[in-house]
């Protein structure tokens, strides 16, 4: 199906499904409500076809590029339905497990995730070790049946939620770096997984800490081979600091514009706002951009890190002019709506740390992209 014909056919269906689709009356606006409005919409929109489109038919998909399920992602956003963080963890995780996992393992489980029958999770964070991956020490031993893991992850989303898990373990010594690591498609509720939800200083339980105490684990759910682990992740993140932020540019134009037809009058000066909507554009130009590229063919790899530079400049531009013009509600409100503003505030100040830190980033465009010389 074509990108035009695809939108017309989407948006005439969500208007005539409208009330199956939005979020349940007095849900309120806690994270378990936002998972499950999730999972709502993508059951009704997997169901109807949509949310098959721009997947590959050998995982439930109906073909197509991924620009398809671009448009209906930002659509979904722009209309309200769905929480921009829940919502994204496919276009993190999905691609990868087709691209690693065994094709049967794939078959089986990618149109769970499509659906909304399972979120999953992802197991790289340790810590002491930070945004640097290739020190991890998360252990998998090998067994007579499989392989037993011991390890501790924290700043891993959603995992009280998740019944997957994609994880990174090292196989090799801890010299042999990235080379020694090896990744997992792991069930969350296996024997010896624990995990202990991390309230971030926006109220939300967003992220946990995930201990694994000897949790077995079966050869075929090992993703790639043993010592692939660095090349799984090295695939999945170009998506978590790319594609899967693309509806997020989306949320924050529908944010600003909300911001400019309720601020009080004076509140808001309009060189702020123009710079907002400067960075927010150029932000979308360049999300965009990764997005056509991805659908001629094209592999993403560290030039993502300058989207994920841009949409970390983006929210504290946004939710700075937000705070100018709210300064009541932002620093000090605490009512409903007060709330609303206060943690979205709270939360964009996350944005230049959560997927790996502005730092690691820029350090990823002066090495890989630059040729400015190694880490010393």
């Amino acid at each position: 199906m074509e990108l035009t014909e695809f939108r017309a056919a989407v948006d005439a269906w969500l208007d005539e499904n409208a009330d199956a689709l939005r979020p349940t009356p007095g849900g309120g606006a806690t994270l378990e409500a936002h998972v499950e409005q999730v999972a709502k919409v993508r059951r009704l929109t997997y169901d109807a076809g949509w949310a098959r489109w721009g997947w590959p038919e050998r995982v439930g998909g109906l073909g197509g590029d991924n620009l398809l399920r671009a448009y209906l992602s930002e659509t979904l956003t722009l209309r309200g339905l769905v929480h921009a963080g829940v919502y994204c963890m496919v276009e993190v995780m999905a691609p990868t497990m087709i691209g690693f996992a065994p094709e049967a393992l794939a078959a089986q489980m990618v149109p769970r995730l499509l659906r909304g029958d399972e979120l999953w999770c992802q197991g790289f964070s340790e810590p002491g070790t930070g945004s640097n991956l290739a020190a991890l020490a998360c252990r998998a031993t090998r067994t007579e049946i499989g392989w037993r893991i011991s390890a501790q992850k924290v700043w891993t989303s959603y995992a009280q939620f998740a019944q997957r898990c994609i994880l990174l373990t090292r196989t090799g010594t801890p010299e042999s770096r990235h080379k020694g690591i090896t990744a997992w498609f792991l069930d969350v509720d296996s024997p010896g997984v624990s995990i202990h939800p991390l309230q971030t200083m926006h109220g939300v339980d967003e992220f946990c800490e995930v201990f694994f105490d000897d949790v077995e684990v079966p050869e075929d759910r090992m993703l790639g081979g043993e010592g692939d682990g660095w090349a799984v992740a090295m695939d999945l993140l170009p998506y978590e600091r790319s594609t899967s932020l693309w509806h997020r540019g989306a949320y924050l134009a529908h944010r600003l514009q909300r911001l400019v037809e309720t601020a009080p009058d004076g509140a808001l000066d309009p060189r702020d706002v123009g710079t907002a909507v400067e960075q927010l554009y150029a932000f979308r130009a360049r999300s965009r951009g990764t997005q056509r590229r991805l659908a001629a063919g094209e592999r993403l790899g560290a030039e993502t890190s300058i989207d994920k530079i841009m949409l970390g400049m983006t929210e504290h531009v946004v939710y700075d002019v937000v705070a100018a013009a709210l300064p009541e509600q932002v620093l000090l409100g605490d009512d409903a709506a007060a709330n609303e503003w206060r943690a979205e505030y709270l939360y964009s100040r996350a944005a230049t740390i959560y997927g790996g830190t502005a730092e690691i980033q820029r350090n990823i465009v002066a090495r890989r992209l630059l040729d400015l010389g190694e880490d010393r």
